[in-house]
């Protein structure tokens, strides 16, 4: 059976525990065996590098050498990285071995709740098979700094009307990577848990979760 790690908290903005809670009925749902833990301290724990899954739901925060050090060795060496929004790219500000593993940090949302649209990047990966080639969506449109080794799956456009200097600026919104032997997605929507009621969010949300996730 794989086996799923799931760590919240950090800034309540982002309704940690209650993303937390819609991540482990999916994972049961899909058959892993899931922990949680509300402490950093859990990527410390020696036991993560024999986990399928991890999704941290963690922003802003701070995290320990010890615990990042851990982290990152258990994805390289096969475990998986899954999350969303600043749960996963918004977390541990201070810790680029972090930042390098998930493969972008958020630095902006210029109008903070807007409506703008997500576009598929690549409509034949099996992540985003039967995806609309665009839909409309009303959250944070989060501007990225980002790895151009990244594989990008979907992507939104700035229309430069909350900073004029960004205009047509294409930004990556689902992407996914190899970390070392480990696969991490990641998917910049979803700054309240509610907006896990669109379909399209969950839908790609859930199988890049499942796709992250490290074969038994």
């Amino acid at each position: 059976m794989r086996s799923a790690l799931i760590v919240y908290g950090g800034w309540e903005g982002h309704d940690p525990e209650e993303c937390a809670t819609i991540y482990r009925r999916w994972l049961h749902e899909d058959g892993f065996s899931v922990r949680t833990a509300t402490e950093t301290s859990a990527f410390a724990d020696p036991a993560i590098a024999e986990l399928s899954l991890i999704i941290p739901i963690f922003t802003m925060s701070k995290i320990a050498k010890e615990e990042v050090e851990n982290l990152t060795k258990a994805v390289e060496n096969g475990v998986g990285l899954a999350g969303h929004h600043g749960g996963m790219s918004d977390a541990f500000r201070e810790s680029v071995d972090y930042q390098f593993m998930v493969g972008g940090q958020w630095v902006a949302h210029p109008g903070n709740i807007i409506d703008y649209t997500v576009e598929v990047s690549k409509p034949d990966d099996p992540i985003m098979a039967g995806i609309k080639p665009s839909f409309p969506y009303t959250s944070e449109q989060y501007y990225m700094h980002v790895d151009p080794s990244n594989e990008v799956l979907a992507t939104t456009t700035f229309s430069g009307e909350h900073a004029w200097w960004i205009e047509g600026v294409k930004m990556p919104v689902v992407w996914k990577r190899h970390h070392g032997k480990g696969r991490v997605f990641h998917m910049t929507l979803g700054h309240r848990a509610k907006e896990f009621e669109n379909s399209n969010m969950a839908t790609i949300m859930r199988r890049g979760m499942n796709w992250a996730a490290r074969d038994e």
